[in-house]
């Protein structure tokens, strides 16, 4: 939201105090108009002389004059008098009991008045000779819910998602032996079919994943589509008779400011805090985050506590929508200083147009594989590219022959050098296609056929 601070607004300001309405009204300070002295009649005696004597015509004039001055005085304080108390009626009138009155209501004056009551809301830029423009509010307009209600309404639509990775570790053909990694993530529901959203490295390189219901029921889930760039990843429920406990409602975060409250939800640390609900501010936008080895991201900044297991979660604004992906927090800023409260989400509208892609099912080649970096290259004497660590029995990959250990460098005539250029190659084929692929194996290259084909 853009923040106008124009110090012209001063005397816009100042030109807006036509409406009474705006103004208390002071209290007068009165004075006391009662005669000091009292008039004692019993003072005047028989002898006493009187204001005027009628001896000849000239002394009656002088006598009257000096006694008509006196008369004209107390006249002029009593028409004093009451013209402050005809003001003070006719104001208080005029202010409290007049503007209530149809009649008033009716004349030019209060309609002006009105008017410019209404347009104290608004911003004229009068350097750019633009009409006026309503200022954008500080608040959300619609309601805003308690952290319970919220916990609530978006608790159910929150998933557990569970991985089990199995690995080889054969050094690119020169040892043997496998291992299996297990790990949890979290998950938004995002249709009652059982679509559920995640970050990408929650299911990256996963054989088989469970999901855990906001109600503990458990189920299996495949990948059906991922974008590695963005850390996105659509999975879905295979089991379709399975009710979904609830389903997410998407906000929108380009209408969020820093300082908005927010709440994550997720697994920390694991299922045992399935469902756990933090709260916190909106710290920054648009920050520039670069998480593990992967490109720079713009990501919401927020002090709401993020631990390993939130990721795939939902970012939760006052009304109960998600406005981010959860994904990763800094602890520390690799110089031995710790970090604390910095926490960071995907934002919605990022993530919003790409769910339509997400939600169809991608050509899927049954391995997971890992870069051979440059460096890698050099220090073991073996070909950039993508290493396959797993073949899933019965899929595309194992039905070509490729194996654990192989280094794909080719694939469809396309150099692979990191498994995202494997995936852009990929990318370029339908389901169906017959695929020539190279591979380093053992000191050898070789060449297969790959028949794509889509999850199952």
């Amino acid at each position: 939201m853009s923040e106008f601070n124009d110090k012209s607004n001063d005397k816009d300001k100042k030109d807006n105090t036509d409406n009474a309405d705006e103004f208390s009204m002071s209290n007068y300070s009165g004075y006391n108009v009662s005669h000091t002295e009292n008039y004692d009649s019993s003072s005047n005696s028989d002898n006493a002389d009187y204001d005027y004597e009628v001896k000849t015509l000239e002394n009656n004039e002088k006598k009257h004059g000096k006694g008509m001055g006196k008369r004209i005085a107390s006249y002029v304080a009593v028409g004093l008098i009451c013209s402050l108390l005809g003001g003070t009626v006719s104001g208080v009138a005029s202010i409290y009991l007049l503007p209530k009155t149809s009649f008033f209501k009716n004349t030019p004056l209060y309609k002006n008045l009105a008017n410019a009551n209404s347009n104290s809301n608004m911003y004229t830029d009068a350097s750019s000779g633009s009409k006026n423009v309503n200022a954008s509010p500080t608040v959300s307009s619609g309601s805003s819910l308690t952290v319970a209600q919220i916990a609530k309404e978006v608790g159910p639509a929150v998933v557990g998602v569970s991985t089990k990775i199995l690995s080889s570790d054969n050094n690119y053909g020169l040892g043997n032996g496998s291992s299996e990694a297990e790990g949890v993530g979290s998950g938004i529901i995002i249709n009652k079919d059982g679509y559920i959203l995640t970050n990408y490295h929650v299911i990256q390189g996963a054989q088989t994943i469970t999901i855990t219901l906001n109600n503990k029921k458990t189920a299996k889930a495949k990948v059906i589509n991922y974008d590695s760039s963005m850390d996105l990843a659509v999975i879905k429920i295979s089991d379709s008779t399975i009710t979904m406990p609830g389903v997410a409602e998407l906000g929108s975060s380009s209408s969020l400011q820093v300082g908005d409250s927010v709440v994550a939800i997720g697994n920390p640390l694991g299922l045992e805090f399935f469902g756990s609900v933090t709260t916190g501010v909106v710290s920054a936008l648009n920050r520039q985050v670069s998480v593990g080895n992967s490109k720079s991201q713009t990501l919401i900044q927020t002090d709401a506590a993020i631990n390993p297991g939130n990721s795939g979660g939902p970012l939760v604004n006052s009304q109960g929508q998600v406005i981010g992906i959860t994904s990763s927090k800094l602890t520390d800023t690799g110089e031995g200083v710790s970090a604390e409260g910095m926490g960071f989400a995907i934002p919605i509208d990022v993530v919003k147009p790409k769910i339509t892609s997400l939600t169809k099912p991608m050509l899927m080649l049954g391995i997971t594989v890992e870069d051979v970096t440059q460096d890698d290259s050099q220090s073991n004497n073996v070909p950039q590219g993508a290493e396959v660590k797993n073949v899933t029995s019965g899929s595309s990959a194992d039905k070509a022959g490729l194996e654990s250990s192989d280094i794909i460098t080719k694939f469809g005539g396309k150099t692979v050098k990191s498994s995202d250029d494997l995936n852009n190659a990929k990318a370029e084929h339908s389901a169906g296609d017959k695929v020539a692929v190279e591979i380093y194996r053992n000191g050898v290259n070789k060449s297969l056929t790959i028949t794509l084909a889509t999850a199952n």
